[in-house]
């Protein structure tokens, strides 16, 4: 399994550097990482191989090895596993230095917040995706999540930009995060075509 830096992460460690806040900015890295543990412990309980798992500011994308034997209940706990291990992470800093713990609960709960959002490809978005597959496999279905996606990250992006400069940082996380659903939506025939030839999940 390969393990990578977003290119967007460049940024970020330079903003670490440069600030000063060096210790600050270590434990929101510290707790991305922390998150992508949980998804690629998941996936290893579930017997999914990780072909590439890339850190990305938001928390990390996941490659798997060979995604169409994939089952629906995998890809839940999967998707389920960042999120829980943050949890755990908030449970584990009561035990650390006040100084530390603070700061790192909230860090987790901003990290979980965010990736509970219902929007690709955030882990919100995965788990109602593997929902989705396990209960209402449509394609109709899926097309309508992902416009609806869309709608629901166009709108966080502009609340966001309206609090400019004070909110930079989440203009950037949102900006990133828009993008991938863009590119989401102009593959989503292409994908779900593919997924209902091969894996035969949708009707």
């Amino acid at each position: 399994m390969k393990i990578k830096l977003h290119i967007l992460c460049i940024p970020f460690v330079f903003l670490m550097i440069f600030s000063g806040q060096i210790a600050y900015y270590s434990i929101i890295l510290g707790a991305l990482l922390w998150h992508e543990a949980g998804h690629l412990l998941a996936a290893k309980l579930c017997r999914v191989k990780v072909k590439s798992c890339v850190i990305a500011p938001y928390g990390g994308e996941i490659e798997f090895d060979n995604p169409t034997i994939v089952d629906e209940k995998s890809l839940l706990w999967i998707a389920l596993g960042g999120p829980i291990a943050s949890l755990l992470g908030i449970g584990f800093a009561f035990f650390m230095p006040e100084l530390i713990a603070e700061r790192l609960i909230n860090v987790q709960l901003v990290l979980l917040a965010f990736n509970l959002l219902p929007v690709i490809p955030l882990d919100g978005g995965r788990v109602i995706l593997a929902l989705l597959y396990i209960f209402y496999p449509s394609a109709k279905a899926f097309e309508f999540y992902h416009s609806l996606s869309l709608f629901f990250v166009t709108v966080i992006l502009l609340m966001t930009v309206s609090n400019l400069p004070q909110s930079l940082f989440l203009v950037i996380l949102c900006l990133f995060v828009w993008m991938q659903v863009i590119k989401e939506w102009n593959y989503r025939k292409y994908r779900l075509a593919f997924e209902k030839y091969v894996m035969h999940r949708l009707t």
